[in-house]
């Protein structure tokens, strides 16, 4: 399982559009349905995989998508209210509704494995404090992330703590193999990560709304691999140097 030590190493983060493969990184992280045979990033994992890469697949574990080919298979009673993306919705992530929706998750990891990713980015699982809609603690929250790590770990992916700076605590961080942050700078949160780091666990952060020339450094300080990019995570970065 591919599990990378601090500062980890320059990484590319596009979830829409085709995939730059020119990009001078080490690990890429790409959406997990446009990696599909036939779609725009058909056999993409392959050719970086021939080129030694890391490749890493987005999806979402923790919010329904409209636009997803298995969203007719979610259960109208475990979506809840708009994420604030266009066509997504939290889902009803306690305990009690995981039969309803949970297997229909974990086919999207065993779909991660037959197309060959190395490690999954499974995101929006931290509604509390989001209005999802149903009353979730953050006990709750802790549970499904534990959960989507097991469930990855399984399958023999690498996975990310995506965001969750709420509740980042020693059983999570012994959970993952790394943690990817959005904004931590941007929200003075980022010090939430460093047990990661401690543990020899890469932080992977992305700042939207800070020039580099901010958070670098402190960055850097941190032990982080940090970069700028725009919310529609296209094609375009700025990378901090890592080290």
């Amino acid at each position: 399982t591919w599990q990378p030590r601090p500062p980890g190493p320059e990484w590319q983060w596009q979830l829409v559009g085709r995939v730059d493969e020119s990009v001078d990184a080490e690990m890429f992280d790409i959406d997990l349905f446009d990696a599909r045979p036939g779609q725009v990033n058909g056999g993409v994992i392959q050719r970086l995989h021939r080129r030694g890469k890391v490749v890493i697949c987005y999806l979402d574990t923790g919010a329904w998508e409209s636009y997803r080919p298995d969203a007719e298979a979610f259960p109208s009673s475990v979506i809840g209210r708009g994420t604030g993306w266009a066509g997504e919705r939290w889902l009803d992530i306690r305990r009690a509704s995981w039969p309803r929706f949970a297997h229909i998750v974990w086919r999207r990891l065993d779909l991660a494995q037959r197309l060959g990713c190395d490690g999954v980015e499974p995101d929006q699982n931290n509604p509390v404090g989001n209005n999802p809609g149903f009353p979730i603690t953050y006990a709750d929250e802790k549970a499904w992330y534990l959960e989507v790590a097991g469930q990855a770990h399984r399958r023999g992916l690498s996975v990310g703590m995506k965001n969750g700076v709420e509740i980042v605590d020693r059983e999570l961080v012994a959970a993952f193999d790394w943690a990817l942050t959005e904004q931590c700078f941007q929200y003075r949160e980022c010090a939430r990560f460093e047990p990661f780091v401690a543990a020899g666990k890469s932080v992977f952060q992305v700042e939207y709304a800070v020039p580099p020339s901010r958070f670098c450094d402190l960055s850097r300080r941190l032990g982080f691999s940090a970069m700028a990019k725009r919310p529609a995570l296209g094609r375009w970065r700025r990378a901090c140097p890592v080290g």
